[in-house]
């Protein structure tokens, strides 16, 4: 009796089982995740700003398959959020022409002033620049277009927002404002050249003046070009600056009483560029408020 009264008093010593242990990610477990949710995504698993339930079950199942690693979904979906976040720092660098994307090595190049001046304006795009982006392609099929399930032309997406590393594409109004700037300066040459041939041929110091007219007349054509490339660049970069994406992240990130539910949808409108400008034109203390507004339309069935 007292050997049983010693094995009920025992019972209830069994080892308790250990907490689970924080995830550490690496590139190729980051890689592993985004492919899985890639795939979830293609099968129309997605919902609204993030995955459904049987979404997430299936993105535990084939990430415990792949990796090994039992990590639960609040693990997964914590770096869900840390990937939403990449992805938008990395498409707002690309919205400027000073950026553009290696897919072959993932890098997000740019030269040294211009990543300078950037990350001076926002310090958050400092991850990506020593260790780039290689999954963006992924991250545009999980967030772009949210509602599409994956179908979406991602080739195109490409060529669009991230131009191929061997050759860059500048704007078509670029290019029809160049082309203009050559042919008038053409018809100033013809019309420097018409006059010289009109002048005395058999005069060598006449012939040499028209040379030099013609040089003179090509010398600053290539002065005028420069200077309003130089305004282009200007222009283009003021215009993409105003109500960034990074800029609608850090104010966000800045602000109190922000639920994962309200973070999530935010990050969604920040996609929309009037809704950008609505959101930093707001003061400081109605934005939650309105922010709230706009998720609950977004997340209502």
């Amino acid at each position: 009796m007292a050997s049983r009264s010693t094995r009920l008093r025992r019972t209830p010593h069994k080892q308790q089982p250990e907490p689970q242990a924080r995830a550490k990610w690496t590139a190729s477990l980051t890689k592993i995740l985004a492919d899985v949710m890639v795939d979830q995504v293609h099968k129309g698993n997605r919902q609204k700003s993030s995955f459904s339930k049987k979404g997430w079950k299936y993105i535990c199942e084939d990430f415990y398959k792949q990796a090994g690693l039992k990590w639960d979904k609040d693990q997964l979906k914590n770096r869900f959020a840390v990937l939403r976040k990449q992805y938008v720092i990395t498409k707002s660098l690309l919205d400027e022409s000073n950026f553009r994307w290696d897919e072959a090595t993932g890098a997000i190049l740019g030269t040294e002033e211009a990543w300078n001046k950037h990350i001076m304006e926002h310090p958050d795009a400092e991850t990506v620049r020593s260790t780039g982006c290689p999954i963006y392609k992924q991250l545009c099929t999980i967030f772009l277009e949210e509602g599409t399930n994956g179908k979406h032309n991602g080739a195109a997406e490409h060529e669009k927002g991230t131009p191929d590393s061997t050759s860059y594409q500048p704007p078509l109004n670029t290019i029809k404002a160049e082309e203009r700037s050559e042919s008038e300066e053409m018809a100033k040459m013809d019309g420097e050249q018409d006059r010289f041939q009109s002048a005395t041929s058999s005069k060598d110091g006449v012939r040499k003046r028209g040379r030099m007219g013609v040089d003179n007349a090509i010398a600053n054509a290539v002065l005028e070009m420069a200077a309003a490339s130089k305004l282009r660049a200007v222009a283009i970069k003021q215009c993409s600056e105003r109500f960034s994406i990074a800029d609608c992240v850090r104010t966000l990130d800045q602000m109190e009483g922000v639920d994962e539910r309200v973070n999530f949808g935010a990050l969604d409108l920040f996609n929309n560029r009037t809704a950008r400008e609505t959101f930093l034109s707001l003061k400081a203390d109605k934005r939650l408020t309105w922010l709230q507004g706009k998720c609950s339309i977004l997340c209502d069935p």
